[in-house]
């Protein structure tokens, strides 16, 4: 936002120098991010009179002029054509530096001596275009510096204001936060009307179909405009704050705009089917031509402001082609109105149209400053472009938008502010912004009632108002401190210690850890071939997600996986160990809230290790994997798991897996990914994956071994060799050996496993190792023959096997 120090001066009275009110403004959160001079070092462009205009002798397209300036006559050659004798100048005399580093100086032109340069408004940077020289008014004192003559020495200061200021985006609003400073009152600008002819409301009607997108729509109607250029004034007033003139009527659009923060439309009534104005969304597919020659398909989002006809404005936004201000209209529609603000933001966003009106309504405008932005134009209109007002105005106001109430407490605002402040300096403070503040009731005795205005849509809590008692008391003199806070030592959670050693563990094992996203395509989990009522399937949504394929939470860890192993597979990376240790999200079922759960997926393919002399580079089977898992329940001291080959998950071979289970609480699975899953991954080669939910295992951790203190006496070993059905699985065959140890047996084993030549069809060969051992003596032959006979009975029977 770009305001200039003098047009500030006519709102509100204050001393402070440019530089001052610039560090004010910053100090009060405004901040200052440039200062420009306007008219600094031109003091030596003077007034000047042209005594002669005569003909240069060698060109017929330059003229010879004596020049006035006050103190002497001197000579300039001019290649204007708008000038005469006796027309005031701008002269440059030898010496001047110009906008853009353009330096006079004395010099001949066709033979004719030239001591200096009449200037035209682009020369002096006062105008963008220029059709000749400036030609002052007569009332100018010749000699006495161009800017001072013309009161446009100034000071153009811009303004990096954040989004939710949108009251600062113009002079009236960085003019009340001025006032507040110095303690002055802010002046508005006076308006009079000088309404006749027939009531508008004769002439034309304004409906609104969607009050939610324009809770308010006013306009004024001046008829007999002259359209024109505008007053010197107002051109260089709008330039100074980087505006361009277009014509008298538009101008004074921008103007109010810029002065009081509303933005405004001039529509030319003559173009306007029926005479009505229609607010309403547009027709899917409904073409529009904007001002700037840009036509746009618009869809059934898109506020138009319409005929009633066609759209004839895009709503806060920009103007319509079909409808715009031109040289011969005569009556021209005035509109004021206030749009919601990320209606409007959506419109500016979709067809990449960011004006100066969409900036402010996408911030939030006044919806009480619609009536006195609207009387202000249409009474400058009536004045710079000769119009009649027609009596009357229509305000379409069907719902009045509320006010924000805040109940302030002062003691609150103290200890956050951290400074001693009473009720009374707070209700100054806040009152010298615009805000209606009344002691709190008997109820609420130490309370301040505030009344927020609708220019500030940013205050919508108790602490925003205490920062603006900050702000407004001055950063600089809150007083600096240390802040108070104790030190507590909490104790890490085991679960932490847990995970640092899994990591330790599988690197170790030769494992590399994968780092994938937690939001996943919606389809991820159906890859694996989940049942249908799976809770798997139910993903937790992503409000906003970056693209389709990461719109929902991950429920599992193993298709971010398998997607990792096949990227690289890609790039024939075939001899992979990998894991990822990361929560899952599962939505809200029933009295269950929704909950994340800490998962660990580990996955091999390729080779065991590296191919060399030494290695003859077999291939990874599930063993590998089983191997893996019983270490880390090693290192968390985690016991009684068992393996069991019932049905796993449907991603898995079903002959080549197993679930990882405590008791009744499945702890995870590990085998072969099924082929068909493999298909639908791109995965071709085999790959064998292990899932385990860590919540759960870490429940069941800690249970570390015990020192003892070793027999001195020996151990014996012996060892039985046990014909089996091939459905048995062996971890029943250790389990049936170790509840029969009896007294001296330490552990049982199984080290061979053989099926061929030799072995019934159906059946399998198990090698049992058992220890036997005592604290207390050297067991015997007899003792040692009889625990083993017994624990092979008990084998024999439960099971059906036989004695090889």
């Amino acid at each position: 936002m770009i305001v200039t120090y003098n047009w500030l001066k006519e709102f509100v009275d204050f001393d402070y120098s440019p530089q001052e009110l610039a560090d004010r403004l910053t100090m009060a959160g405004l901040e200052v991010e440039g200062m420009t001079s306007i008219g600094e070092g031109l003091d030596s462009v003077v007034v000047a009179r042209l005594d002669a205009v005569e003909r240069h002798p060698d060109a017929d397209r330059l003229t010879v002029c004596r020049v006035d300036k006050g103190d002497e006559v001197v000579q300039v050659v001019c290649g204007a054509t708008n000038h005469k004798a006796g027309d005031l100048v701008a002269l440059a005399q030898p010496g001047s530096l110009l906008p853009g580093d353009f330096k006079i100086k004395k010099s001949k032109i066709r033979g004719q001596v030239s001591l200096g340069m009449l200037c035209s408004e682009k020369e002096l940077g006062l105008s963008g275009e220029a059709d000749g020289i400036l030609i002052l008014d007569a009332s100018c004192q010749v000699g006495v510096p161009v800017f001072e003559a013309l009161q446009l020495k100034d000071t153009a200061l811009e303004i990096g204001l954040t989004p939710n200021r949108p009251d600062c985006l113009s002079v009236v609003g960085i003019a009340r936060e001025v006032a507040a400073m110095c303690g002055q009152s802010l002046r508005l600008p006076a308006v009079e009307i000088s309404a006749g002819g027939a009531d508008i409301s004769t002439a034309c009607r304004v409906e609104i179909d969607d009050p939610q997108g324009c809770p308010r729509y006013a306009a004024r109607m001046v008829r007999n405009v002259k359209i024109g250029p505008s007053p010197d004034w107002m051109v260089q007033r709008l330039e100074s704050v980087g505006m361009r003139s277009i014509n008298n009527v538009v101008d004074v659009t921008n103007y109010v705009m810029m002065e009081l923060g509303h933005p405004l439309h001039a529509f030319d009534f003559r173009e306007l089917g029926e005479a009505r104005i229609v607010v309403r969304r547009a027709s899917e597919g409904e073409s529009f031509i904007a001002l700037d020659d840009s036509e746009h398909k618009l869809n059934s989002e898109d506020l138009m402001i319409c005929d009633g006809e066609r759209p004839v404005a895009m709503a806060g936004v920009m103007g319509g082609q079909n409808s715009e201000v031109r040289e011969d209209t005569a009556t021209v529609l005035l509109e004021a109105a206030y749009f919601n603000p990320v209606s409007i933001r959506r419109t500016s966003k979709r067809h990449g149209l960011h004006t100066e009106s969409s900036h402010r309504f996408e911030r939030g405008a006044d919806v009480d400053m619609v009536p006195v932005a609207l009387e202000r134009a249409a009474a400058l209109i009536a004045e710079l472009a000769g119009g009649e007002i027609a009596a009357g105005q229509i305000d379409n106001y069907p719902a009045v938008l509320q006010k924000v109430n805040i109940r302030l407490s002062a003691e609150k605002a103290g200890k956050l502010l951290g400074i001693q402040i009473d009720q009374d300096r707070i209700r100054t403070l806040l009152e010298g912004i615009g805000l209606a503040v009344a002691p709190g009731k008997s109820d609420a005795p130490g309370f301040l009632d505030v009344a927020v205005p609708s220019f500030r849509p940013d205050l919508e809590r108790e602490v925003d108002l205490i920062e603006e008692v900050a702000r407004l008391y001055g950063y600089d003199n809150i007083p600096v401190t240390m802040p108070e806070a104790s030190l507590e030592s909490q104790p890490a959670r085991v679960e932490l210690k847990y995970e640092g050693q899994i990591r330790n563990l599988l690197v170790g094992c030769g494992f590399s850890e994968a780092i994938n996203y937690s939001f996943v395509a919606p389809d991820a989990a159906a890859k694996l071939q989940l049942d249908a009522d799976d809770p798997r399937l139910d993903a937790v949504r992503v409000l906003n997600p970056l693209t389709e394929d990461q719109a929902v939470m991950r429920t599992s860890l193993v298709p971010s996986m398998l997607e990792t192993l096949a990227r690289n597979l890609a790039y024939r990376t075939t001899d992979l160990h990998l894991f990822e240790m990361r929560p899952v999200f599962f939505t809200a079922t029933g009295e269950t809230a929704s909950r994340q759960e800490l998962h660990l997926v580990a996955a091999i393919t390729g080779t065991r290790a590296p191919l060399s002399w030494s290695q003859p580079g077999e291939a990874v089977d599930f063993f590998d994997l089983k191997g893996v898992i019983e270490k880390l329940l090693a290192v968390l001291g985690v016991k009684d798991v068992h393996f069991s080959a019932e049905k796993t998950e449907p991603y898995l071979h079903p002959g080549k897996s197993a679930r990882v289970g405590r008791g009744e609480v499945t702890l995870g699975v590990v085998g072969e990914v099924h082929p068909h899953v493999q298909q639908e991954f791109d995965l071709d080669q085999p790959v064998y994956v292990f899932d385990l939910n860590l919540d759960k295992l870490f429940k069941g951790s800690g249970q570390h071994k015990a020192f003892y203190i070793p027999s001195k006496f020996p151990a014996v070993e012996r060892d039985s060799a046990l014909l089996i059905d091939e459905a048995v699985e062996a971890v029943r065959v250790l389990d049936i050996a170790r509840k029969n140890l009896g007294k001296f047996g330490q552990d049982a084993v199984i080290f061979d496993v053989y099926r061929g030549k030799g072995i019934p069809e159906g059946k399998k060969s198990l090698a049992l190792r058992v220890r036997y051992e005592s604290a207390e003596k050297t067991l015997t032959e007899e003792e040692i023959t009889k625990a083993h006979g017994r624990l092979v009975r008990s084998l024999c029977h439960q099971l059906g096997a036989e004695i090889r």
